[in-house]
Protein backbone atom coordinates (compact mmCIF):
# COMPACT_ATOMS: atom_id res chain seq x y z
CA UNK A 1 0.00 0.00 0.00
CA UNK A 2 1.25 3.56 -0.86
CA UNK A 3 2.33 5.46 2.54
CA UNK A 4 1.19 8.80 1.05
CA UNK A 5 -0.96 10.46 3.61
CA UNK A 6 -5.12 9.97 2.61
CA UNK A 7 -7.64 11.57 2.33
CA UNK A 8 -10.00 8.95 3.92
CA UNK A 9 -9.22 9.49 7.33
CA UNK A 10 -12.33 10.14 7.94
CA UNK A 11 -16.18 9.80 8.78
CA UNK A 12 -17.76 9.52 5.33
CA UNK A 13 -20.99 7.42 4.16
CA UNK A 14 -20.10 5.48 1.05
CA UNK A 15 -22.21 3.77 -1.59
CA UNK A 16 -22.25 0.55 -1.88
CA UNK A 17 -20.53 -1.55 -3.91
CA UNK A 18 -18.56 1.56 -5.24
CA UNK A 19 -17.24 3.03 -2.04
CA UNK A 20 -16.60 7.07 -2.87
CA UNK A 21 -15.63 9.61 -0.05
CA UNK A 22 -18.61 12.03 0.50
CA UNK A 23 -17.25 15.33 -0.84
CA UNK A 24 -20.28 17.92 0.24
CA UNK A 25 -19.26 21.55 -0.04
CA UNK A 26 -18.47 23.70 3.35
CA UNK A 27 -21.91 25.77 3.69
CA UNK A 28 -22.65 28.92 5.38
CA UNK A 29 -24.57 28.39 8.38
CA UNK A 30 -27.33 31.13 9.70
CA UNK A 31 -28.04 31.39 12.86
CA UNK A 32 -31.08 32.61 15.20
CA UNK A 33 -30.70 36.05 16.45
CA UNK A 34 -29.61 36.95 20.45
CA UNK A 35 -29.98 39.95 22.85
CA UNK A 36 -28.33 42.93 23.02
CA UNK A 37 -24.68 42.39 23.63
CA UNK A 38 -24.43 45.52 25.87
CA UNK A 39 -21.55 46.35 27.67
CA UNK A 40 -20.07 42.59 28.00
CA UNK A 41 -17.13 41.63 28.69
CA UNK A 42 -16.52 41.03 25.43
CA UNK A 43 -17.22 44.89 24.71
CA UNK A 44 -15.04 45.41 27.60
CA UNK A 45 -11.90 43.55 26.01
CA UNK A 46 -12.64 45.04 22.82
CA UNK A 47 -13.26 48.63 24.00
CA UNK A 48 -9.49 48.31 25.47
CA UNK A 49 -8.29 47.17 22.23
CA UNK A 50 -9.72 49.88 20.18
CA UNK A 51 -8.75 52.47 22.95
CA UNK A 52 -5.51 51.09 22.87
CA UNK A 53 -5.14 51.68 19.09
CA UNK A 54 -6.49 55.09 19.40
CA UNK A 55 -3.92 56.00 21.47
CA UNK A 56 -0.76 55.32 19.49
CA UNK A 57 -2.56 56.56 16.99
CA UNK A 58 -2.93 59.98 18.83
CA UNK A 59 0.13 59.54 20.47
CA UNK A 60 1.95 59.15 16.93
CA UNK A 61 0.18 61.93 15.37
CA UNK A 62 1.41 64.13 18.48
CA UNK A 63 4.89 62.78 18.42
CA UNK A 64 5.55 64.00 15.42
CA UNK A 65 4.23 67.28 15.45
CA UNK A 66 6.18 67.56 18.90
CA UNK A 67 9.41 66.64 17.11
CA UNK A 68 9.03 69.26 14.23
CA UNK A 69 8.32 72.09 17.07
CA UNK A 70 11.44 71.24 18.88
CA UNK A 71 13.55 72.69 16.18
CA UNK A 72 12.16 76.04 16.46
CA UNK A 73 11.97 76.42 20.33
CA UNK A 74 14.70 79.43 19.91
CA UNK A 75 11.17 81.66 18.09
CA UNK A 76 9.33 80.67 21.45
CA UNK A 77 8.99 84.26 22.79
CA UNK A 78 5.92 84.50 24.53
CA UNK A 79 4.25 82.66 27.60
CA UNK A 80 1.40 81.05 26.30
CA UNK A 81 3.64 79.54 23.19
CA UNK A 82 6.02 78.78 26.19
CA UNK A 83 2.43 76.39 27.96
CA UNK A 84 1.80 75.16 24.66
CA UNK A 85 4.74 73.76 24.01
CA UNK A 86 4.60 71.74 27.34
CA UNK A 87 0.69 71.08 27.16
CA UNK A 88 1.97 69.69 23.79
CA UNK A 89 5.08 67.36 25.89
CA UNK A 90 2.25 66.40 28.20
CA UNK A 91 -0.30 65.37 26.04
CA UNK A 92 2.12 63.44 23.52
CA UNK A 93 3.25 61.91 27.35
CA UNK A 94 -0.64 60.22 28.31
CA UNK A 95 -1.89 59.19 25.10
CA UNK A 96 2.15 57.01 24.74
CA UNK A 97 1.72 55.64 28.30
CA UNK A 98 -2.28 54.84 28.09
CA UNK A 99 -1.24 53.14 24.38
CA UNK A 100 1.91 51.05 25.58
CA UNK A 101 0.56 49.95 28.74
CA UNK A 102 -3.13 49.63 28.31
CA UNK A 103 -3.13 46.07 28.77
CA UNK A 104 -6.07 44.35 26.40
CA UNK A 105 -5.87 40.80 27.94
CA UNK A 106 -6.68 41.64 31.30
CA UNK A 107 -9.74 42.27 32.94
CA UNK A 108 -11.50 46.03 33.22
CA UNK A 109 -14.02 47.33 34.89
CA UNK A 110 -16.42 49.93 33.27
CA UNK A 111 -15.60 52.67 35.51
CA UNK A 112 -11.80 52.08 34.38
CA UNK A 113 -12.31 52.12 30.70
CA UNK A 114 -14.60 55.26 30.91
CA UNK A 115 -11.89 57.12 32.77
CA UNK A 116 -8.79 55.55 30.57
CA UNK A 117 -11.22 57.09 27.70
CA UNK A 118 -11.87 60.45 29.35
CA UNK A 119 -8.32 60.95 29.77
CA UNK A 120 -7.37 60.37 25.98
CA UNK A 121 -9.89 62.49 24.32
CA UNK A 122 -10.62 64.51 26.77
CA UNK A 123 -6.97 65.64 27.58
CA UNK A 124 -6.69 65.77 23.70
CA UNK A 125 -9.49 68.26 23.54
CA UNK A 126 -7.80 69.88 25.96
CA UNK A 127 -4.63 70.55 24.09
CA UNK A 128 -6.53 71.02 21.04
CA UNK A 129 -8.99 74.30 22.59
CA UNK A 130 -5.42 75.32 23.57
CA UNK A 131 -3.82 75.61 20.40
CA UNK A 132 -6.51 76.73 18.72
CA UNK A 133 -7.45 79.65 21.39
CA UNK A 134 -3.65 80.52 20.96
CA UNK A 135 -3.82 80.62 17.44
CA UNK A 136 -6.73 82.01 17.09
CA UNK A 137 -5.61 85.12 19.84
CA UNK A 138 -1.79 85.59 17.48
CA UNK A 139 -3.08 85.21 14.10
CA UNK A 140 -5.94 87.67 14.29
CA UNK A 141 -3.21 90.11 15.57
CA UNK A 142 -1.31 89.79 12.45
CA UNK A 143 -4.59 90.15 10.51
CA UNK A 144 -5.74 86.73 9.48
CA UNK A 145 -7.63 83.95 10.98
CA UNK A 146 -5.86 80.14 10.58
CA UNK A 147 -8.09 76.53 9.97
CA UNK A 148 -9.26 75.53 13.14
CA UNK A 149 -11.57 72.98 12.13
CA UNK A 150 -8.95 69.76 11.22
CA UNK A 151 -7.81 68.92 14.76
CA UNK A 152 -11.24 68.32 16.16
CA UNK A 153 -12.35 66.40 12.76
CA UNK A 154 -9.44 63.91 13.51
CA UNK A 155 -10.40 64.00 17.06
CA UNK A 156 -14.36 63.23 16.42
CA UNK A 157 -13.41 60.66 13.73
CA UNK A 158 -10.45 58.80 15.64
CA UNK A 159 -13.23 58.41 18.84
CA UNK A 160 -16.34 57.12 16.22
CA UNK A 161 -14.41 54.85 14.68
CA UNK A 162 -12.47 53.26 17.41
CA UNK A 163 -14.51 53.79 20.55
CA UNK A 164 -17.34 51.36 20.90
CA UNK A 165 -20.32 52.91 22.28
CA UNK A 166 -24.49 53.47 21.93
CA UNK A 167 -25.47 55.97 19.35
CA UNK A 168 -26.66 57.64 22.07
CA UNK A 169 -23.67 57.97 24.20
CA UNK A 170 -21.54 58.54 21.07
CA UNK A 171 -23.79 61.75 20.38
CA UNK A 172 -22.90 63.13 23.50
CA UNK A 173 -19.37 62.54 23.53
CA UNK A 174 -18.91 63.85 19.98
CA UNK A 175 -21.85 66.66 20.23
CA UNK A 176 -19.20 68.02 23.41
CA UNK A 177 -16.62 68.27 21.30
CA UNK A 178 -17.99 69.56 18.34
CA UNK A 179 -19.13 72.00 20.97
CA UNK A 180 -16.04 72.92 22.03
CA UNK A 181 -14.64 75.07 19.16
CA UNK A 182 -18.55 76.56 18.38
CA UNK A 183 -17.75 77.79 21.99
CA UNK A 184 -14.61 78.78 21.29
CA UNK A 185 -15.86 81.21 18.79
CA UNK A 186 -18.15 82.50 20.98
CA UNK A 187 -15.86 83.52 23.27
CA UNK A 188 -13.47 84.76 20.83
CA UNK A 189 -16.31 87.05 19.24
CA UNK A 190 -17.31 88.27 23.07
CA UNK A 191 -13.30 88.91 24.10
CA UNK A 192 -11.46 89.40 21.25
CA UNK A 193 -11.53 92.83 19.08
CA UNK A 194 -8.64 91.76 16.58
CA UNK A 195 -10.66 88.19 15.90
CA UNK A 196 -13.79 90.70 15.90
CA UNK A 197 -11.76 93.18 12.95
CA UNK A 198 -10.75 90.29 11.57
CA UNK A 199 -14.29 89.26 10.53
CA UNK A 200 -15.79 91.78 10.43
CA UNK A 201 -13.14 93.89 7.71
CA UNK A 202 -11.23 91.26 5.91
CA UNK A 203 -13.40 89.73 3.07
CA UNK A 204 -11.46 86.33 3.21
CA UNK A 205 -12.94 85.63 6.31
CA UNK A 206 -15.91 86.77 6.47
CA UNK A 207 -18.24 83.56 7.02
CA UNK A 208 -15.56 82.30 9.27
CA UNK A 209 -17.84 81.23 11.83
CA UNK A 210 -20.88 80.37 10.18
CA UNK A 211 -18.34 78.16 8.52
CA UNK A 212 -16.93 76.28 11.95
CA UNK A 213 -20.36 75.76 13.11
CA UNK A 214 -21.79 74.12 10.12
CA UNK A 215 -18.80 71.55 9.61
CA UNK A 216 -18.66 70.81 13.25
CA UNK A 217 -22.02 70.18 13.23
CA UNK A 218 -22.12 68.40 10.20
CA UNK A 219 -19.23 66.47 11.58
CA UNK A 220 -20.84 65.52 15.04
CA UNK A 221 -24.15 64.46 12.80
CA UNK A 222 -22.23 61.93 10.31
CA UNK A 223 -19.88 60.99 13.12
CA UNK A 224 -22.66 59.79 15.39
CA UNK A 225 -24.20 58.02 12.24
CA UNK A 226 -21.67 56.54 11.68
CA UNK A 227 -21.18 55.00 15.22
CA UNK A 228 -24.98 53.92 15.06
CA UNK A 229 -24.30 51.95 11.47
CA UNK A 230 -21.15 50.26 13.19
CA UNK A 231 -22.93 49.76 16.41
CA UNK A 232 -25.85 48.11 14.17
CA UNK A 233 -23.33 45.87 12.31
CA UNK A 234 -21.91 44.92 15.32
CA UNK A 235 -24.79 43.76 17.18
CA UNK A 236 -25.88 41.67 14.14
CA UNK A 237 -22.29 39.92 13.72
CA UNK A 238 -22.70 39.58 17.71
CA UNK A 239 -26.59 38.03 17.30
CA UNK A 240 -25.21 36.00 14.23
CA UNK A 241 -23.20 34.22 16.63
CA UNK A 242 -25.94 33.27 19.10
CA UNK A 243 -28.01 30.45 19.39
CA UNK A 244 -30.02 29.64 22.41
CA UNK A 245 -28.59 30.55 25.42
CA UNK A 246 -24.74 29.70 23.73
CA UNK A 247 -22.57 32.58 22.07
CA UNK A 248 -20.38 31.06 19.16
CA UNK A 249 -17.03 32.18 19.26
CA UNK A 250 -15.49 30.62 16.55
CA UNK A 251 -15.69 27.48 13.83
CA UNK A 252 -13.29 24.65 15.08
CA UNK A 253 -13.91 22.29 12.19
CA UNK A 254 -16.56 20.24 9.90
CA UNK A 255 -17.58 17.19 8.66
CA UNK A 256 -19.62 15.20 7.05
CA UNK A 257 -23.01 15.56 9.23
CA UNK A 258 -21.89 19.08 10.84
CA UNK A 259 -19.54 21.96 12.19
CA UNK A 260 -18.45 22.04 16.17
CA UNK A 261 -17.65 25.42 17.21
CA UNK A 262 -15.86 26.74 20.52
CA UNK A 263 -18.79 28.09 22.52
CA UNK A 264 -19.91 30.06 25.68
CA UNK A 265 -23.02 29.76 27.88
CA UNK A 266 -24.28 32.98 28.33
CA UNK A 267 -25.25 33.08 31.63
CA UNK A 268 -23.25 30.49 33.04
CA UNK A 269 -20.13 31.92 30.95
CA UNK A 270 -18.93 28.02 30.99
CA UNK A 271 -17.15 27.12 27.47
CA UNK A 272 -18.55 24.63 25.64
CA UNK A 273 -18.55 23.07 22.21
CA UNK A 274 -21.85 23.21 19.98
CA UNK A 275 -22.10 20.60 16.83
CA UNK A 276 -24.65 22.04 14.46
CA UNK A 277 -25.81 20.02 11.68
CA UNK A 278 -26.24 20.99 7.79
CA UNK A 279 -28.10 23.16 6.69
CA UNK A 280 -28.65 20.95 3.56
CA UNK A 281 -29.11 18.41 6.05
CA UNK A 282 -32.07 18.93 7.78
CA UNK A 283 -34.56 17.75 4.73
CA UNK A 284 -32.99 14.94 5.05
CA UNK A 285 -35.00 12.71 7.43
CA UNK A 286 -31.91 9.79 7.82
CA UNK A 287 -29.69 12.44 8.47
CA UNK A 288 -31.71 14.12 11.31
CA UNK A 289 -32.78 10.53 12.56
CA UNK A 290 -28.78 10.18 12.94
CA UNK A 291 -27.94 13.30 14.41
CA UNK A 292 -30.92 12.36 16.99
CA UNK A 293 -29.83 9.33 17.60
CA UNK A 294 -25.91 10.40 18.13
CA UNK A 295 -27.11 12.76 20.66
CA UNK A 296 -29.16 10.36 22.78
CA UNK A 297 -26.89 7.46 22.28
CA UNK A 298 -24.16 9.73 23.57
CA UNK A 299 -26.65 11.35 26.83
CA UNK A 300 -27.15 8.19 27.95
CA UNK A 301 -23.57 7.56 28.67
CA UNK A 302 -22.36 8.19 32.38
CA UNK A 303 -18.58 7.23 32.35
CA UNK A 304 -16.04 9.63 32.78
CA UNK A 305 -14.08 8.64 29.72
CA UNK A 306 -17.11 9.74 27.36
CA UNK A 307 -17.72 13.35 26.20
CA UNK A 308 -20.73 14.77 28.24
CA UNK A 309 -23.64 15.97 26.72
CA UNK A 310 -25.02 19.09 28.10
CA UNK A 311 -27.96 20.08 26.25
CA UNK A 312 -29.77 19.60 22.42
CA UNK A 313 -32.22 21.11 20.69
CA UNK A 314 -33.59 22.78 17.37
CA UNK A 315 -33.43 27.17 16.73
CA UNK A 316 -36.41 28.92 15.12
CA UNK A 317 -34.37 28.80 11.90
CA UNK A 318 -34.56 24.85 12.03
CA UNK A 319 -30.86 24.61 12.35
CA UNK A 320 -30.38 21.45 14.87
CA UNK A 321 -27.36 21.21 17.54
CA UNK A 322 -26.45 19.61 20.68
CA UNK A 323 -23.70 21.12 23.36
CA UNK A 324 -20.91 19.53 24.35
CA UNK A 325 -18.07 19.16 27.37
CA UNK A 326 -15.37 21.65 26.13
CA UNK A 327 -12.11 19.38 25.76
CA UNK A 328 -8.92 21.23 26.39
CA UNK A 329 -6.10 18.82 24.76
CA UNK A 330 -5.81 17.54 21.68
CA UNK A 331 -7.07 13.87 20.21
CA UNK A 332 -4.99 11.30 19.28
CA UNK A 333 -4.00 11.61 15.67
CA UNK A 334 -3.32 15.13 15.96
CA UNK A 335 -0.62 14.22 19.17
CA UNK A 336 0.82 11.25 16.56
CA UNK A 337 1.16 14.14 13.71
CA UNK A 338 2.92 16.86 15.46
CA UNK A 339 4.41 14.69 17.73
CA UNK A 340 5.33 11.19 16.27
CA UNK A 341 4.33 7.72 17.63
CA UNK A 342 3.79 7.06 21.55
CA UNK A 343 5.55 5.32 23.79
CA UNK A 344 3.80 1.73 24.30
CA UNK A 345 2.96 3.18 28.09
CA UNK A 346 1.26 5.97 27.07
CA UNK A 347 -0.87 4.39 24.33
CA UNK A 348 -1.65 1.57 27.13
CA UNK A 349 -2.61 4.24 29.40
CA UNK A 350 -5.29 5.89 26.66
CA UNK A 351 -6.44 2.71 25.75
CA UNK A 352 -7.37 0.97 28.34
CA UNK A 353 -9.48 4.27 29.41
CA UNK A 354 -11.12 3.93 25.86
CA UNK A 355 -12.09 0.53 26.56
CA UNK A 356 -13.65 1.45 30.27
CA UNK A 357 -15.86 3.71 27.69
CA UNK A 358 -16.48 1.57 25.77
CA UNK A 359 -17.42 -1.34 28.00
CA UNK A 360 -20.46 1.22 29.11
CA UNK A 361 -21.57 1.63 25.93
CA UNK A 362 -21.59 -2.11 24.82
CA UNK A 363 -23.28 -2.81 28.17
CA UNK A 364 -26.17 -0.77 26.87
CA UNK A 365 -25.82 -2.68 23.77
CA UNK A 366 -24.52 0.07 22.14
CA UNK A 367 -22.05 -0.16 19.18
CA UNK A 368 -19.66 2.71 18.23
CA UNK A 369 -18.50 1.63 14.57
CA UNK A 370 -16.59 4.66 14.21
CA UNK A 371 -13.40 4.09 16.42
CA UNK A 372 -10.43 6.14 15.27
CA UNK A 373 -7.67 8.51 16.75
CA UNK A 374 -9.48 11.67 15.62
CA UNK A 375 -12.78 10.29 17.89
CA UNK A 376 -10.25 9.97 21.05
CA UNK A 377 -9.51 12.84 22.65
CA UNK A 378 -6.63 13.32 25.53
CA UNK A 379 -7.97 15.61 27.72
CA UNK A 380 -7.38 17.63 30.72
CA UNK A 381 -10.14 16.96 33.39
CA UNK A 382 -10.25 17.46 37.10
CA UNK A 383 -6.86 18.62 36.95
CA UNK A 384 -5.63 15.08 35.56
CA UNK A 385 -3.69 15.04 32.00
CA UNK A 386 -4.23 12.30 29.35
CA UNK A 387 -7.79 11.65 30.60
CA UNK A 388 -9.08 9.57 27.66
CA UNK A 389 -12.44 10.47 25.98
CA UNK A 390 -14.40 9.05 23.35
CA UNK A 391 -15.87 11.50 20.83
CA UNK A 392 -18.54 10.92 18.60
CA UNK A 393 -21.63 8.72 18.77
CA UNK A 394 -23.04 9.45 15.42
CA UNK A 395 -22.93 5.95 13.97
CA UNK A 396 -23.44 4.46 16.89
CA UNK A 397 -26.38 1.54 16.64
CA UNK A 398 -28.42 -0.89 19.02
CA UNK A 399 -27.10 -4.41 18.61
CA UNK A 400 -30.66 -5.35 18.31
CA UNK A 401 -30.64 -3.19 15.05
CA UNK A 402 -27.14 -4.77 13.68
CA UNK A 403 -28.88 -7.61 11.21
CA UNK A 404 -27.03 -8.70 8.58
CA UNK A 405 -27.03 -7.27 5.81
CA UNK A 406 -28.58 -3.65 6.95
CA UNK A 407 -25.94 -1.89 6.25
CA UNK A 408 -26.22 -2.71 2.23
CA UNK A 409 -30.11 -3.01 2.33
CA UNK A 410 -29.43 0.70 3.69
CA UNK A 411 -27.54 1.13 0.69
CA UNK A 412 -24.31 2.59 2.52
CA UNK A 413 -21.87 1.67 4.45
CA UNK A 414 -20.82 4.27 7.19
CA UNK A 415 -17.08 4.87 9.28
CA UNK A 416 -13.52 5.82 8.93
CA UNK A 417 -11.90 3.39 5.77
CA UNK A 418 -8.83 3.11 7.77
CA UNK A 419 -10.21 2.03 10.98
CA UNK A 420 -13.11 -0.42 9.45
CA UNK A 421 -13.71 -4.06 10.49
CA UNK A 422 -14.05 -6.34 8.23
CA UNK A 423 -17.16 -7.24 9.08
CA UNK A 424 -18.66 -3.54 8.26
CA UNK A 425 -16.69 -3.48 4.76
CA UNK A 426 -18.67 -6.97 3.74
CA UNK A 427 -21.90 -6.16 5.28
CA UNK A 428 -22.11 -8.38 7.97
CA UNK A 429 -23.48 -7.99 11.43
CA UNK A 430 -20.84 -6.46 13.21
CA UNK A 431 -21.10 -6.36 17.49
CA UNK A 432 -18.52 -5.31 19.86
CA UNK A 433 -15.74 -6.87 18.47
CA UNK A 434 -15.92 -4.28 15.66
CA UNK A 435 -15.39 -2.02 18.11
CA UNK A 436 -12.12 -4.18 19.50
CA UNK A 437 -10.82 -4.44 15.40
CA UNK A 438 -10.95 -0.60 15.68
CA UNK A 439 -9.05 0.42 18.46
CA UNK A 440 -6.22 -2.36 16.86
CA UNK A 441 -5.96 -0.23 14.26
CA UNK A 442 -6.03 2.52 16.59
CA UNK A 443 -2.90 0.73 18.58
CA UNK A 444 -1.12 0.36 15.69
CA UNK A 445 -1.38 4.01 14.55
CA UNK A 446 -0.48 4.97 17.51
CA UNK A 447 2.79 2.60 18.48
CA UNK A 448 3.94 3.28 14.63
CA UNK A 449 3.12 6.54 13.68
CA UNK A 450 1.79 4.85 10.44
CA UNK A 451 -2.18 3.78 9.37
CA UNK A 452 -2.48 0.28 9.01
CA UNK A 453 -3.38 0.06 5.36
CA UNK A 454 -3.16 3.11 3.64
CA UNK A 455 -4.18 4.09 0.05
CA UNK A 456 -5.31 7.04 -2.13
CA UNK A 457 -7.93 4.81 -2.95
CA UNK A 458 -10.38 3.80 -0.19
CA UNK A 459 -11.84 0.88 -2.29
CA UNK A 460 -8.17 -0.66 -2.10
CA UNK A 461 -8.16 0.52 1.77
CA UNK A 462 -11.35 -1.37 2.47
CA UNK A 463 -10.51 -4.78 1.01
CA UNK A 464 -7.13 -4.64 2.17
CA UNK A 465 -8.82 -4.70 6.18
CA UNK A 466 -11.39 -7.65 4.84
CA UNK A 467 -8.64 -9.60 3.02
CA UNK A 468 -4.96 -8.99 3.66
CA UNK A 469 -2.93 -9.82 6.50
CA UNK A 470 -1.83 -6.88 8.89
CA UNK A 471 1.83 -5.86 9.53
CA UNK A 472 3.18 -6.27 13.11
CA UNK A 473 3.37 -3.28 15.14
CA UNK A 474 6.96 -4.48 15.95
CA UNK A 475 8.18 -4.68 12.15
CA UNK A 476 7.85 -0.71 12.86
CA UNK A 477 8.43 -0.81 16.77
CA UNK A 478 11.23 -3.14 16.89
CA UNK A 479 11.54 -2.27 21.02
CA UNK A 480 7.87 -3.36 21.36
CA UNK A 481 7.33 -5.79 24.08
CA UNK A 482 5.72 -9.54 22.52
CA UNK A 483 2.81 -9.13 24.95
CA UNK A 484 1.37 -5.82 23.38
CA UNK A 485 2.91 -6.67 19.92
CA UNK A 486 0.62 -9.96 20.33
CA UNK A 487 -2.23 -8.18 21.26
CA UNK A 488 -2.60 -5.77 18.43
CA UNK A 489 -2.44 -8.62 16.70
CA UNK A 490 -5.18 -10.14 18.30
CA UNK A 491 -7.53 -7.07 17.78
CA UNK A 492 -6.60 -7.58 13.74
CA UNK A 493 -7.78 -10.78 13.35
CA UNK A 494 -10.08 -11.09 10.28
CA UNK A 495 -12.52 -13.32 12.31
CA UNK A 496 -14.39 -11.56 15.17
CA UNK A 497 -14.25 -14.98 16.90
CA UNK A 498 -10.43 -15.00 16.93
CA UNK A 499 -10.29 -11.43 18.70
CA UNK A 500 -10.95 -10.72 21.95
CA UNK A 501 -14.52 -11.29 23.26
CA UNK A 502 -15.19 -7.92 24.86
CA UNK A 503 -13.16 -4.83 25.89
CA UNK A 504 -13.06 -5.71 29.28
CA UNK A 505 -11.01 -8.89 28.03
CA UNK A 506 -8.68 -6.67 25.95
CA UNK A 507 -8.47 -3.74 28.62
CA UNK A 508 -7.36 -6.77 31.11
CA UNK A 509 -4.61 -8.15 28.42
CA UNK A 510 -3.38 -4.33 28.06
CA UNK A 511 -2.35 -3.83 31.84
CA UNK A 512 -1.17 -6.95 31.62
CA UNK A 513 1.70 -6.01 29.20
CA UNK A 514 5.00 -5.20 30.43
CA UNK A 515 4.98 -1.82 29.82
CA UNK A 516 2.16 -1.06 31.59
CA UNK A 517 1.92 1.38 34.41
CA UNK A 518 4.72 3.11 32.83
CA UNK A 519 3.11 6.23 32.23
CA UNK A 520 1.82 8.05 35.33
CA UNK A 521 0.29 11.41 35.73
CA UNK A 522 3.57 13.14 36.39
CA UNK A 523 4.69 11.70 32.75
CA UNK A 524 1.50 13.13 31.65
CA UNK A 525 1.80 16.64 33.18
CA UNK A 526 5.84 17.13 32.02
CA UNK A 527 4.83 15.83 28.53
CA UNK A 528 1.56 18.21 27.80
CA UNK A 529 4.04 20.85 29.99
CA UNK A 530 6.56 20.56 27.85
CA UNK A 531 4.44 20.27 24.41
CA UNK A 532 1.88 22.18 25.07
CA UNK A 533 0.23 22.50 28.22
CA UNK A 534 -4.00 21.43 27.99
CA UNK A 535 -5.12 23.58 30.69
CA UNK A 536 -3.18 27.35 30.15
CA UNK A 537 -5.55 30.00 29.16
CA UNK A 538 -3.48 30.27 25.36
CA UNK A 539 -5.69 27.25 24.37
CA UNK A 540 -9.33 29.41 24.42
CA UNK A 541 -7.91 30.99 21.67
CA UNK A 542 -5.37 31.08 19.21
CA UNK A 543 -3.35 27.64 20.44
CA UNK A 544 -6.72 26.22 20.84
CA UNK A 545 -7.64 27.32 17.45
CA UNK A 546 -4.73 25.87 15.97
CA UNK A 547 -4.88 22.25 17.98
CA UNK A 548 -8.43 21.40 18.73
CA UNK A 549 -9.96 21.43 14.67
CA UNK A 550 -10.94 17.70 15.53
CA UNK A 551 -13.72 18.18 18.06
CA UNK A 552 -16.29 15.42 18.62
CA UNK A 553 -17.79 14.59 14.94
CA UNK A 554 -15.59 16.57 13.08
Amino acid sequence: MSSTPSQFDQTVQMASPAVQPASAPHPVIELVEGTDPGISQETEQLLAHRLRIASLLLFAGFLVFFAKNLFYLDSFSTTPEWLLFWDHLAITIVTGVVGLRLCTDCQHTRKHLRTVELLVFGGSATFFLFLSYTLLNTCALAGYLPPMVPPWLLLIFVYALFIPNTWQRAAVVIGTIAAIPIGLIVWMRLTSEAFVRVVSTNPHFTGYETSVVLLMGLTAVTATWGVRTIGSLRRSAYEARRIGQYRLKRLLGAGGMGEVYLAEHVLLKRPCAIKLIKPEKTGDPQALARFELEVQATARLTHWNTIEIFDFGRSEDGTFYYVMEYLPGMNLEQIVDMYGPLPPARVIHLLSQTCDALSEAHAQQLIHRDIKPANIFAARRGHVDDVAKLLDFGLAKPLARMEAGSLTQEGTIAGSPLYMSPEQIMGGAPDERSDIYSLGVVAYFLLTGKRLFEDDNAMKVLIAHAHETPPRPSETTPRLSPELDALVMRCLEKSADDRFPDVNALRSTLLRCDESGGWTRSDARAWWESNGCPHKKELDDEVFERRALAMPGV
